[in-house]
């Protein structure tokens, strides 16, 4: 495995900074009707794991999207933040936070079955269906 790339970024009035190491450079998108109605288009991220480092972090509220996943945003400027799983902790952080984002490519798009066809990426991408994310993680999604 190659060695972790440091990130950082920040909201859109600077009140939340972080940092952290991603394990590759990809980007990943989801195409879910919670993240569209979230933030009014998917949700593009970068995998942070678990290790991630708040500045401003009395300034990150939560939402509790699901049974097993919470959605931050700054409570400040409302600015997405992140979805973060509650068993784990691996937290997807949106990509267009960060400070730099030159480097990264999208890999994967999630929830395919749910975009609307009113856009399209070019990128050629590996593409998984809500059902099958589910499968993947042993759950039926409910």
């Amino acid at each position: 495995m190659s060695e972790k790339m440091d990130v950082s970024g920040k909201c859109l009035c600077g009140a939340v900074s972080f940092s952290a190491k991603i394990a590759e450079p990809h980007v990943g998108a989801c195409h879910c009707a919670m993240c569209r109605r979230w933030g009014s288009g998917p949700f593009m991220e970068v995998d942070c794991g678990t290790d991630v480092t708040y500045e401003g972090a009395g300034n990150i509220s939560t939402f509790s999207s699901s049974d097993w996943a919470e959605r931050g945003f700054c409570s400040t400027c409302g600015s997405n933040l992140f979805y973060r799983l509650k068993e784990s902790g691996q937290t997807m952080m949106a990509v267009g936070l960060l400070d730099d984002d030159g480097g990264l490519d999208l890999k994967g798009q999630v929830f395919i079955d749910e975009k609307p066809p009113y856009y399209s990426f070019a990128e050629k991408t590996e593409e998984l269906t809500g059902a099958e994310v589910f499968a993947m993680f042993g759950g039926d999604g409910s």
